[in-house]
């Protein structure tokens, strides 16, 4: 497969649709040759570069193990001046952080830096990322954790639901306080189908 042949911009397309095409026939083949061939992509012109990041977001999000291998490449690429780069690797680091988290928590003061000056959709993701470091180390979330407190403590209400199903994977019952004390002491800032949401996700870790 010429993978690079099949991104939108090579077949003059405006949509996304053949970017997602491309990383569902990549994801069902296991290609890996093709996912290096995209990868390879990211360093060439804005257009091409944009595509190939949402080939191999879309690929992680279907297949993770397949990009799980490009951690560094990803985290480099939060220090973009193309913001489409930007938070397309922090979606990505979000669907590989929980396979590949060793090089990924090494550099958490770059996604850190991403978190705090990214767009919306950067610190979306950064919030899994942070998440997935949570739950893949006790030493990882020793520090992560009090960020993740942090953010609940700060963020805009609107974002607490959201929040706090990403950040659910990490929770346990020896852990949650810290979170789930901040969270509920903001829920009169929630309208009542976000309390309801925050809520019922609540319930469903049984704390």
């Amino acid at each position: 497969m010429n993978a690079l042949n099949q991104i939108a911009s090579a077949l003059g397309s405006s949509g996304d649709w053949p970017n997602i095409d491309l990383a569902q026939r990549l994801s069902d083949a296991g290609d890996r040759d093709g996912i290096a061939e995209i990868a390879g992509g990211l360093r060439s012109d804005k257009a091409t570069a944009s595509d190939c990041i949402k080939v191999l977001y879309e690929t992680g999000y279907r297949d993770p193990a397949l990009i799980a291998g490009y951690a560094d490449v990803f985290l480099n690429l939060l220090r973009s001046k193309n913001n489409r780069l930007v938070w397309g690797a922090m979606i990505a680091l979000g669907c590989i952080a929980g396979l590949n988290p060793k090089p990924v928590y090494a550099k958490l003061d770059t996604v850190l830096a991403a978190y705090e000056t990214g767009s919306v959709i950067t610190r979306d993701s950064a919030v899994s990322v942070l998440a997935a470091l949570c739950g893949a180390d006790a030493a990882y979330e020793k520090r992560v954790m009090p960020v993740l407190v942090r953010h609940f403590r700060a963020c805009r209400a609107k974002e607490i639901p959201q929040h706090f199903e990403r950040v659910s994977v990490c929770l346990r019952e020896d852990n949650h306080k810290p979170i789930t004390d901040s969270i509920r002491s903001r829920l009169k800032e929630l309208s009542a189908s976000q309390q309801a949401r925050v809520i019922k996700a609540m319930k469903k870790l049984g704390i």
